[in-house]
């Protein structure tokens, strides 16, 4: 071994008796002169660690962010403008601003104004709403239209056909209506027949006397009780149009006279036309005094024969009897 090894360990014990000493804050370690750079290193390892005081930085008032990218723009909403002029008028039932009532759509939110309040509207008359038929608000967006199904649906076809078979028919029978209209309004006038005929007379009371005006005449079938299956027939020479019939029921017109004959109940008209056509009508009577009026709307008729079918107050000693049959026509003198 060498000489210098007895001294460098004394040196080392020499070390290890040194006092600790305490170093200031933030002071660098001095390394004793002369020392070794392994003693060195053993001598700062004998400091006491410190932790640093040193301030920390503030952090940065505004955070990084990645350069490049731009910020998504956020939706704004953007208040109403100004409102225009007041307009007088019902507010809008969405908004509440006052509309003309001539608008449709509000001025300010555009919404339908169908469902404001306002004055009930006038019915059109039936001719313009036929034709108005198509004519409905258009559906809202994203809203689907009611379907027009079922028996409703039918119903409205069958009114239609019906309709149409009526103007069909008024079309085909528009003369008929026309002649049957004048006949209403126009003005009457006593016709009397050109000559009578019956299928018996009581003597003194031929046919031709219940068609002479006068009240106090009759004619009579000359047998009691009912008399059914009794005629008594009037013609006329030329085809005529009558309208309506009064009959007299009856030997005269007198109240007190009723219960000296037998009266008519029920009759068979039958009407004989020009082109030799006959149609039978039913002519039920009341058991009155004075002349009774039924209507008899017929054309171009040349005769019409009365069967009696059944009587009032009948008896082994009465006959059914008739005063007075008057027929009235179109009055030349109407006008029409």
């Amino acid at each position: 071994m060498s000489a210098a090894s007895p001294t460098a360990a004394r040196a080392e014990e020499e070390e290890e008796n040194l006092p600790t000493v305490p170093v200031a804050p933030g002071a660098p370690a001095a390394s004793p002169a002369g020392a070794t750079p392994d003693a060195s290193a053993r001598a700062r390892a004998l400091l006491v660690p410190v932790a640093d005081q040193r301030a920390a930085a503030p952090p940065p008032d505004v955070a990084p962010v990645l350069p490049g990218v731009p910020a998504a723009a956020r939706p704004r909403v953007q208040a109403p403008g100004a409102e225009p002029a007041d307009e007088a008028g019902p507010p809008c039932p969405w908004c509440e601003v006052g509309n003309r009532p001539d608008r449709h759509f509000c001025r300010r939110c555009g919404m339908s104004l169908a469902e404001r309040p306002r004055a009930p509207e006038a019915r059109h008359p039936w001719w313009r709403r036929i034709w108005n038929v198509g004519n409905r608000p258009d559906p809202w967006a994203g809203e689907r239209p009611r379907l027009r199904r079922g028996i409703g649906r039918g119903f409205t076809w069958i009114a239609y056909g019906l309709a149409l078979t009526l103007v069909i028919y008024g079309a085909f029978n528009v003369n008929t209506a026309w002649s049957a209209a004048r006949d209403h309004f126009a003005k009457r006038a006593p016709v009397t027949p050109d000559s009578a005929e019956a299928s018996r007379s009581f003597d003194g009371h031929p046919p031709k006397a219940l068609f002479d005006k006068i009240n106090n005449s009759w004619w009579g079938p000359g047998v009691s009780q009912s008399a059914d299956g009794e005629w008594i027939e009037a013609r006329f020479n030329e085809p005529t149009r009558l309208l309506d019939i009064l009959i007299t029921s009856g030997i005269s017109t007198k109240a007190s006279d009723l219960s000296e004959a037998a009266l008519p109940h029920r009759m068979d008209a039958i009407i004989t036309t020009a082109d030799g056509k006959q149609t039978t009508r039913q002519i039920a009577l009341d058991q009155v005094s004075g002349p009774q009026q039924r209507k008899f709307r017929a054309q171009n008729v040349v005769s019409v024969r009365f069967v009696i079918r059944s009587a009032f107050n009948v008896g082994a000693d009465k006959q059914v009897s008739i005063a007075e049959i008057e027929f009235f026509t179109r009055a030349t003198t109407s006008g029409t």
